[in-house]
């Protein structure tokens, strides 16, 4: 009887640590580190994970794992939208996980603790959203030109805070005016060429919406830029934003459905890399008109948020001829999130530039 105790207690012990299920967090190395918290969930015979990262600018929104699995004490998983995959093995009491994380081809180790009640790290909550019907204001915005050394390029909510990084005064109006730039006439070059940075603060409290945020980058572009215009309406080609055939293929987006999408992009020896969370199509299709050359309108019929990674040749001059570069901007969204771009022609409006101005010191 008491072998039979012993092999069931073994039994049992050996189940539980091959339970993934719970909170496990730990410390990417790597400048001041990055503290990470992974969820799973047992998912059918399988788990699924939400993966957090706490001193990202936005803590509060997570990334959904993808092909997650455990395997005798094998742990692996990915997360798509940011290049990323995990390697490791739980330990024989299922307490921990050592493993090498992978991202954009770099690897680094991270070790996983479970953690439980006081033990877990918070993740901090969004910020609750703006009233629906608040028409916000700046309580104080800075407008500066943008350090030449910079190669990021953002716009986002940091907590209460507008942050526009490494920008145009003509993203500006793509973003205020939901245009793209073949929609802005008379405009002098500089507005193109020159770059700045917009930190600010809304006179009312709470995330703004994106009508919000679009209202706010037009009173930043009055009041600091002086900026007049007035609309007309012309016929022009666009591309519709459809569904490629097989379906999208994107990750549904854990993150507030109610909140702003994150979207940051980086450009490397004629590639550039766009990752998007929280991502509506509607959201894609404003974003896209800063790279394509005549807007895009959202066809595709999808609902929701998703999160995605989108990499692609913009400059075949500065990539390698050895084949391992990205293809180019349509093939690479058909390829990799399974949408396309069509031509069709529509009447649509153009902002025409009455006056701009570039900005006076703070």
């Amino acid at each position: 009887m008491g072998v039979v105790v012993l092999l069931l207690a073994g039994m049992a012990h050996a189940q539980g640590a091959r339970d993934l299920a719970g909170t496990w967090q730990g410390t990417l190395p790597g400048g001041r580190g990055q503290r990470l918290v992974l969820k799973i969930a047992k998912e059918g015979a399988g788990w699924s994970g939400v993966m957090y990262n706490l001193d990202a600018d936005t803590p509060s929104q997570g990334r959904i794992t993808t092909q997650m699995s455990l395997a005798a004490s094998q742990v692996r998983f990915a997360i798509a939208p940011i290049e990323a995959s995990y390697e490791g093995k739980l330990s024989d009491d299922g307490a921990s996980i050592a493993g090498t994380w992978t991202q954009g081809g770099q690897a680094r180790p991270l070790n996983l603790a479970r953690a439980e009640g006081d033990a877990q790290w918070e993740i901090p909550k969004a910020t609750a959203a703006m009233a629906k019907d608040a028409d916000p204001d700046w309580e104080v915005v800075t407008v500066k030109p943008t350090d030449p050394n910079v190669n990021n390029a953002s716009i986002r909510m940091d907590g209460r805070q507008f942050v526009m990084e490494n920008r145009s005064v003509e993203t500006l109006l793509l973003v205020g005016y939901s245009a793209h730039k073949k929609q802005i006439v008379n405009a002098p070059d500089w507005i193109r060429t020159e770059r700045w940075d917009v930190r600010g603060v809304p006179d009312v409290p709470g995330q703004p919406s994106i009508r919000q945020m679009q209202a706010l980058a037009r009173k930043v572009l009055a009041q600091r830029f002086g900026l007049v215009t007035h609309t007309e309406k012309r016929e022009m080609e666009v591309y519709a934003l459809t569904v490629a055939k097989g379906g999208e293929k994107m990750t549904p987006s854990a993150g507030d459905p109610n909140g702003l999408p994150d979207e940051n992009d980086r450009e490397n020896g004629g590639v550039r890399t766009m990752r998007a969370a929280n991502t509506s199509m509607s959201d894609f299709a404003l974003i896209m008109k800063f790279f394509m050359d005549r807007p895009v309108v959202d066809q595709t019929g999808l609902a929701g948020r998703h999160d995605f990674q989108l990499k692609w040749t913009f400059d075949e001059s500065k990539v390698p001829t050895d084949g391992s570069a990205p293809a180019g901007l349509f093939t690479a969204i058909q390829e990799q999130i399974g949408l396309k771009l069509e031509p069709v022609k529509a009447q649509t409006d153009v902002l025409v530039i009455d006056k701009v101005e570039r900005p006076s010191a703070n």
